[in-house]
């Protein structure tokens, strides 16, 4: 009986020191393929779609190999134990508390970090007081049922379902609603933010690829919600300074055009 105990100690001490060993291995395997993601900043239609999704790619390198490593340990315990007909509970073991809970702690400090860095930077979650750049294009963004209107201040040109921006240049956009809540959503560009009434919300972006995309409000506004929609169209700042001149001579400055 006591060869028995004694044998059953050993197996006890080399189980924790592979387990101490495996975690450690883990955390380093993690740590380094972490910090090994390059900055991903091209590629995508606009900077807040590559801070995004830059940010869901470090979080899935960390989150899978634990993933895994969870589920190899939860199958390991149920082979190796599946037939024990005299189970006896797990000794303690400070030492590897001590690296589990430093494992769990590194692990979400890096989430921590990585989140705050792209959550809090001006182009994922801008500051209402935020002064835009010198260059900055400005739009006033309103929506109401069920129809968005979009205005540039300083260039006495009003739009509405059609939305119009310059490519390579930082845009702000000044939410507002005139009944109820709604939210501008542009998923190819990562855009989404709320227009609440009685307040105004700020945006920030660059969109640096032209093309035409889909513009939704993606808070239930009512009867006609699934109809609010309006096309934007990124174009060379050329063109887009032809754009601003053309709807200035068209007559456009008192009213809205669909164009």
């Amino acid at each position: 009986m006591v060869r028995a105990a004694a044998r059953r100690g050993g197996r006890g001490a080399v189980t924790r020191r592979r387990l101490l060993v495996a975690g450690g291995a883990t955390a380093a395997a993690v740590g380094a393929a972490a910090l090994a993601i390059p900055l991903v900043t091209g590629g995508y239609d606009s900077a807040t779609e590559a801070l995004l999704r830059d940010l869901h790619r470090r979080l899935l390198v960390v989150a899978v190999p634990l993933a895994l490593l969870v589920q190899a340990a939860l199958f390991y315990a149920a082979y190796r134990f599946h037939g024990n007909d005299d189970p006896k509970p797990t000794e303690e073991n400070r030492r590897l508390e001590l690296a589990w809970t430093a494992g769990v702690a590194v692990v979400l400090l890096f989430v921590g970090v990585s989140s705050y860095l792209v959550l809090a930077h001006p182009m994922v979650s801008t500051p209402p007081d935020a002064s835009p750049p010198p260059d900055a294009v400005e739009v006033d963004v309103v929506g109401q049922n069920w129809f968005w209107t979009f205005s540039y201040p300083g260039e006495n040109v009003t739009t509405r379902e059609a939305l119009v921006l310059p490519a390579n240049r930082t845009v702000v956009f000044r939410l507002a609603s005139e009944d109820v809540v709604h939210s501008m959503h542009v998923p190819a560009l990562g855009i989404k933010q709320d227009a609440v009434p009685g307040q105004t919300n700020t945006y920030r972006t660059r969109v640096r690829t032209t093309g035409t995309y889909r513009l939704y409000c993606a808070e239930y506004c009512g009867a006609g919600h699934s109809k609010m929609t309006a096309t934007v169209r990124v174009v060379p700042p050329e063109e887009y300074r032809t754009w601003l001149r053309g709807q200035r001579e068209m007559g456009q400055t008192n009213g809205t055009t669909d164009r």
